[in-house]
């Protein structure tokens, strides 16, 4: 039996509304998950100028409402997480531990933001009567998601479902790139240039890593507070004319006896601060993009002496199954705060309303909730 849900949807010349899709029935290997809550996230809203029809939203949790005729690990009623980053488990890149970046079922690495087998059968989701993709494979900012199995990791806590909700892109990028990429150690320094969400979980990960010095730089001094409360121990407010942030780096090494962070990671995607975190480290340091900039920039090599790493991962290089669970288990330890984190809630009417605030620099992370 089909159903009915109503969907934020992006019709491709850089608007959205919202209308009704009919959500046929799952697959063998498929779920219908009723969305309880929806992360956003600056992607959501580039997505509005993909140039097609899609249904919005990569960040989600909710309730499994029907399963496949093969779905063993899940029934419904389960709490479950959805990670858009499904691995296939088989390719070259699954095999050597990089679920993140599967060849096959990647919406990023494999198919471009477009469908690949890791999206659940295109002919069920329609909109007026033609079959539409969800993005990156799953489209959260929906009453209901028609998802793969490899799509959900199950929630076994008491954790709010909003909370739940942005576990799925921006706390596991800003947390993995941390302790997955990094591999931020105990004791050591690191700064963050940038605090929005993916900056304050970047700020968490090197806190829960045991980081004995955390730098945070950002323009907004309220951002900046936020920062000490998820983990922060010292903050800069740069200076909007810092070309290259130059100036803070000689705040970075004040700070850090004279020679620089051990790490930096860059979260405030602006195309002319991707060199910047190479000036804030040491000598044999690690600079970590984390944000994602995808434009030709210039960069001075003189900042990679000496012995420098600059690394850009996507997705804090996430595995799904495992880093989920582990995120939800610092959360009820009470070690990752992921409540504190959500500014505002937002019916999907008010999806607008929520996009402008992101837009704006109010939220530290917005969710749209559902009945």
């Amino acid at each position: 039996m089909s159903i009915q849900s109503k969907s934020a949807i992006a019709t491709g010349d850089g608007n959205f509304i919202i209308d009704t899709i009919t959500i046929a029935d799952p697959k063998s290997d498929e779920i219908i998950v009723k969305i309880k809550a929806a992360g956003l996230c600056h992607t959501d809203h580039d997505s509005l100028t993909w140039g097609k029809p899609i249904i919005l939203g990569h960040e989600g949790a909710g309730i499994i409402a029907e399963i496949g005729a093969d779905v063993t690990n899940f029934k419904v009623g389960d709490k479950v997480i959805l990670n858009w980053a499904t691995p296939c488990m088989k390719c070259f890149q699954c095999q050597e531990g990089n679920q993140h970046i599967c060849e096959n079922n990647s919406p990023v690495t494999a198919g471009g933001n477009g469908f690949t087998p890791g999206h659940a059968h295109l002919e069920g989701s329609k909109w007026n009567n033609q079959p539409i993709e969800r993005s990156f494979n799953i489209g959260t900012l929906a009453e209901y998601a028609l998802v793969k199995e490899s799509a959900c990791v199950k929630l076994e806590s008491k954790m709010p479902m909003p909370s739940a909700s942005i576990i799925s892109c921006g706390v596991m990028t800003g947390y993995g790139s941390a302790v997955n990429t990094a591999k931020v150690t105990a004791g050591s320094s690191a700064v963050i240039l940038g605090t929005g969400g993916v900056g304050l979980n970047v700020i968490q990960g090197a806190r829960i890593s045991g980081a004995a010095k955390i730098i945070a730089i950002d323009i907004n001094a309220e951002r900046l507070e936020m920062a000490k409360q998820f983990g922060a121990t010292h903050t800069i407010l740069a200076d909007k004319n810092d070309v290259g942030l130059m100036k803070a780096s000689e705040e970075v090494k004040k700070l850090t006896e004279g020679r620089g962070a051990d790490y930096a990671f860059e979260c405030t995607a602006i195309p002319a601060l991707g060199a910047a975190p190479l000036a804030m480290i040491r000598n044999a340091g690690t600079a970590v993009q984390v944000s994602g900039i995808e434009e030709t920039i210039s960069i001075d090599m003189n900042l990679f002496e000496w012995d420098k790493i600059y690394i850009n991962p996507l997705y804090g290089k996430c595995r799904p199954q495992i880093d989920f669970p582990k995120l939800v288990n610092l959360y009820d330890k009470g070690d990752l705060l992921l409540d504190e984190m959500i500014t505002r809630t937002y019916p999907l009417e008010d999806l607008q309303q929520a996009f402008d605030d992101m837009l704006a620099g109010k939220n530290a992370k917005g969710v749209i909730v559902f009945d």
